[in-house]
């Protein structure tokens, strides 16, 4: 970040006060996996604010500040957005403190209750936010999230072409995806993106959120970065949500848990895959360290997930498929993703 870009938030953010930048203090918070960087400002009464650097030429604020907008008038717990400028990509925001989710994951018994907590909120934003001025999560951008994967994981990191099971595995998951009920989803409902403020849950990094499958935001918190659930506690998470959401009417009485649980290994194995072609891209594109060195933990998800897949339910043709493709990643997935990072120095 240049000098002068901390120059000029550091005074807009002083002025959005009604101070002069000899009455703050600035420091550095945390930054993301984009190009959005955050600041603690202290004010001189000893109350904070963070002000958010998104330079206009890589990130788009709007959304955020519309949907912070959206969701704080339904009463969710996010950050109020204080001040805005678009055109300079500054935001002033609440602050929600240093502790995110993954901090309090200290043993299995607090790591499941804040889970449960976790995925009460995500019924809240479904009951209160409606999914009408999102974006749609449709066949095109699932399609597209698959597609970082060959794109990015097998042929720009691996040199390794798909198998032959690609599409139609690809197809069968997008169809799963988009035969759920469509509801605001956050996108990414992972623990880092929960802070625990006052001893309770607030959403950040909500700005990428779409009108999409109902498990969607389920699985970014059960299949995410901190954990690995057993396929029993996975399926009591799965099944406390499914029944809130038919008492809420989230999901209609015709479905059955079956489908529902296997909508979520279905939708498990999307993000997976979408994430392993994520997490190279960060890496070779935008040069961002750390994430390769994660792989191996969505890799054991993605096989999870496709054990999980209750193949009686599929098309005979698909079927054949998931099966090869279940073995293409234990034998030819996973090798090549260990031998290359084994030769990493991470």
């Amino acid at each position: 970040m240049s000098s002068y870009r901390i120059s000029a938030l550091t005074t807009w953010a002083a002025q959005q006060n009604g101070l002069t930048e000899a009455d703050i203090s600035l420091s550095s918070a945390v930054g993301d996996a984009s190009f959005r960087r955050y600041f603690r400002l202290t004010l001189p009464n000893g109350s904070t604010q963070v002000v958010m650097d998104a330079p206009p030429e890589q990130e788009d604020s709007a959304p955020f500040v519309a949907i912070a907008k959206r969701w704080h008038s339904a009463g969710l717990p996010v950050p109020k957005v204080l001040a805005a400028n678009l055109a300079e990509g500054f935001l002033l925001l609440d602050d929600l403190g240093n502790t995110p989710l993954q901090n309090l994951f200290t043993d299995d018994a607090t790591t499941q209750a804040y889970h449960a907590q976790a995925l009460t909120l995500i019924a809240e934003l479904q009951n209160r936010a409606g999914p009408d001025a999102l974006p749609a999560y449709d066949t095109a951008l699932l399609g597209r999230e698959l597609d970082l994967f060959t794109e990015w994981c097998l042929g720009a990191w691996l040199n390794l072409p798909p198998p032959k099971s690609w599409q139609a595995i690809r197809e069968h998951l997008i169809q799963q995806a988009i035969a759920q009920p469509v509801v605001s989803v956050h996108r990414d409902y992972d623990a880092m993106n929960l802070m625990v403020h006052d001893q309770r849950l607030f959403m950040i990094d909500f700005q990428d959120a779409v009108a999409g499958p109902l498990s969607y935001d389920v699985i970014s918190l059960l299949r995410g970065r901190y954990c690995r659930f057993s396929s029993e506690q996975f399926n009591d998470f799965v099944e406390a949500f499914y029944q809130q959401a038919r008492r809420d009417g989230r999901l209609p009485s015709s479905v059955d848990f079956a489908t529902f649980l296997n909508q979520c290994h279905a939708m498990a194995a999307q993000r997976s895959i979408k994430v392993l072609g994520i997490f190279c891209r960060l890496t070779l594109r935008d040069q961002k360290s750390g994430y390769l060195e994660r792989l191996p933990h969505f890799l054991n998800h993605l096989e999870d997930s496709l054990s999980a897949l209750p193949l009686s339910t599929m098309p005979s043709s698909t079927l054949a498929q998931q099966t090869k493709f279940a073995e293409w990643v234990k034998r030819t997935l996973r090798p090549a993703i260990e031998q290359r990072l084994a030769g990493l120095a991470l």
